[in-house]
Protein backbone atom coordinates (compact mmCIF):
# COMPACT_ATOMS: atom_id res chain seq x y z
CA UNK A 1 0.00 0.00 0.00
CA UNK A 2 2.84 2.41 0.85
CA UNK A 3 4.59 1.87 -2.49
CA UNK A 4 1.30 2.57 -4.27
CA UNK A 5 0.96 5.85 -2.33
CA UNK A 6 4.51 6.84 -3.29
CA UNK A 7 3.81 6.07 -6.96
CA UNK A 8 0.61 8.08 -6.80
CA UNK A 9 2.46 11.01 -5.20
CA UNK A 10 5.09 10.84 -7.94
CA UNK A 11 2.35 10.87 -10.57
CA UNK A 12 0.76 13.91 -8.91
CA UNK A 13 4.10 15.72 -8.94
CA UNK A 14 4.50 14.92 -12.65
CA UNK A 15 0.99 16.26 -13.34
CA UNK A 16 1.75 19.37 -11.30
CA UNK A 17 4.93 19.97 -13.28
CA UNK A 18 3.06 19.47 -16.54
CA UNK A 19 0.31 21.86 -15.44
CA UNK A 20 2.89 24.47 -14.43
CA UNK A 21 4.64 24.13 -17.78
CA UNK A 22 1.38 24.50 -19.71
CA UNK A 23 0.27 27.49 -17.64
CA UNK A 24 3.61 29.25 -18.11
CA UNK A 25 3.99 28.34 -21.79
CA UNK A 26 2.35 31.54 -23.13
CA UNK A 27 4.60 33.63 -20.90
CA UNK A 28 7.66 31.75 -22.16
CA UNK A 29 6.60 32.20 -25.78
CA UNK A 30 5.61 35.87 -25.73
CA UNK A 31 7.84 37.50 -23.13
CA UNK A 32 11.50 38.31 -22.81
CA UNK A 33 13.21 38.85 -19.46
CA UNK A 34 10.13 38.01 -17.38
CA UNK A 35 11.36 38.82 -13.85
CA UNK A 36 8.98 36.61 -11.85
CA UNK A 37 9.70 33.08 -13.10
CA UNK A 38 10.74 31.59 -9.77
CA UNK A 39 7.89 33.02 -7.74
CA UNK A 40 5.38 32.16 -10.47
CA UNK A 41 6.49 28.53 -10.63
CA UNK A 42 6.49 28.25 -6.84
CA UNK A 43 3.01 29.76 -6.64
CA UNK A 44 1.62 27.24 -9.10
CA UNK A 45 3.30 24.29 -7.39
CA UNK A 46 2.27 25.47 -3.93
CA UNK A 47 -1.31 26.10 -4.94
CA UNK A 48 -1.80 22.79 -6.74
CA UNK A 49 0.05 20.69 -4.16
CA UNK A 50 -1.41 22.24 -1.03
CA UNK A 51 -4.93 22.19 -2.46
CA UNK A 52 -4.46 18.52 -3.25
CA UNK A 53 -3.27 17.89 0.29
CA UNK A 54 -6.31 19.71 1.66
CA UNK A 55 -8.71 17.36 -0.07
CA UNK A 56 -6.74 14.15 -0.55
CA UNK A 57 -4.61 13.97 2.61
CA UNK A 58 -5.71 10.43 3.61
CA UNK A 59 -4.38 8.98 0.34
CA UNK A 60 -0.99 10.71 0.41
CA UNK A 61 2.19 8.82 1.22
CA UNK A 62 2.59 10.73 4.50
CA UNK A 63 -0.97 10.18 5.74
CA UNK A 64 0.32 8.24 8.76
CA UNK A 65 3.60 10.12 9.31
CA UNK A 66 2.70 12.58 12.04
CA UNK A 67 6.16 14.14 12.26
CA UNK A 68 6.06 15.05 8.57
CA UNK A 69 2.65 16.69 9.05
CA UNK A 70 3.95 18.78 11.94
CA UNK A 71 7.01 19.83 9.91
CA UNK A 72 4.74 20.76 6.99
CA UNK A 73 2.58 22.81 9.36
CA UNK A 74 5.56 24.89 10.40
CA UNK A 75 6.87 25.12 6.82
CA UNK A 76 3.66 26.93 5.92
CA UNK A 77 4.86 29.99 7.86
CA UNK A 78 7.91 30.82 5.68
CA UNK A 79 5.96 29.86 2.56
CA UNK A 80 3.24 32.33 3.56
CA UNK A 81 5.78 35.09 4.22
CA UNK A 82 7.52 34.40 0.89
CA UNK A 83 4.19 34.50 -0.93
CA UNK A 84 3.19 37.81 0.62
CA UNK A 85 6.57 39.31 -0.23
CA UNK A 86 6.51 38.12 -3.84
CA UNK A 87 2.93 39.28 -4.40
CA UNK A 88 3.92 42.67 -3.02
CA UNK A 89 7.02 42.82 -5.25
CA UNK A 90 4.91 41.94 -8.28
CA UNK A 91 2.31 44.59 -7.50
CA UNK A 92 4.98 47.25 -6.91
CA UNK A 93 6.66 46.29 -10.19
CA UNK A 94 3.38 46.50 -12.11
CA UNK A 95 2.48 49.84 -10.49
CA UNK A 96 5.86 51.44 -11.18
CA UNK A 97 6.62 50.11 -14.67
CA UNK A 98 5.04 49.96 -18.09
CA UNK A 99 3.66 46.83 -19.64
CA UNK A 100 6.76 46.65 -21.82
CA UNK A 101 8.92 46.19 -18.74
CA UNK A 102 6.91 43.11 -17.81
CA UNK A 103 6.31 41.45 -21.17
CA UNK A 104 8.30 43.40 -23.75
CA UNK A 105 7.21 45.01 -26.99
CA UNK A 106 4.51 43.11 -28.83
CA UNK A 107 1.73 43.97 -31.27
CA UNK A 108 -1.05 45.90 -29.53
CA UNK A 109 -3.66 43.11 -29.32
CA UNK A 110 -1.10 40.54 -28.24
CA UNK A 111 0.39 42.90 -25.67
CA UNK A 112 -2.99 43.60 -24.07
CA UNK A 113 -3.90 39.92 -24.02
CA UNK A 114 -0.54 38.95 -22.52
CA UNK A 115 -0.68 41.74 -19.94
CA UNK A 116 -4.10 40.48 -18.81
CA UNK A 117 -2.94 36.86 -18.83
CA UNK A 118 0.26 37.48 -16.88
CA UNK A 119 -1.43 39.70 -14.30
CA UNK A 120 -4.44 37.44 -13.75
CA UNK A 121 -2.43 34.22 -13.75
CA UNK A 122 0.09 35.56 -11.25
CA UNK A 123 -2.60 36.88 -8.92
CA UNK A 124 -4.74 33.73 -9.20
CA UNK A 125 -1.95 31.38 -8.21
CA UNK A 126 -0.36 33.84 -5.77
CA UNK A 127 -3.54 34.43 -3.81
CA UNK A 128 -4.56 30.79 -4.20
CA UNK A 129 -1.28 29.65 -2.71
CA UNK A 130 -1.73 32.11 0.16
CA UNK A 131 -5.20 30.77 0.92
CA UNK A 132 -4.05 27.14 0.68
CA UNK A 133 -1.04 27.91 2.89
CA UNK A 134 -3.30 29.41 5.55
CA UNK A 135 -5.85 26.57 5.48
CA UNK A 136 -3.46 23.60 5.22
CA UNK A 137 -2.05 23.81 8.79
CA UNK A 138 -5.58 23.58 10.20
CA UNK A 139 -6.24 20.51 8.06
CA UNK A 140 -2.97 18.97 9.24
CA UNK A 141 -3.79 19.69 12.90
CA UNK A 142 -7.15 17.96 12.45
CA UNK A 143 -5.43 15.00 10.81
CA UNK A 144 -2.85 14.69 13.59
CA UNK A 145 -5.57 14.99 16.21
CA UNK A 146 -7.68 12.30 14.53
CA UNK A 147 -4.68 10.03 14.24
CA UNK A 148 -3.76 10.42 17.92
CA UNK A 149 -7.32 10.02 19.19
CA UNK A 150 -9.03 7.65 16.77
CA UNK A 151 -6.24 6.03 14.78
CA UNK A 152 -7.55 7.41 11.46
CA UNK A 153 -5.70 9.84 9.19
Amino acid sequence: MQSQSIRLEFLWWLLTGLAAALILLPIAIYTKNYPFWVSNVLFIITFLTFTRYLFLLPVTFFAHFQVFKVVLMFLCIPIFVFSIRELNNFQIFVDNNDTEALIGLLPYKTMNAMREYVYNEFLLFGVGSLVATVILPFRLVISVWRSRNTGKA
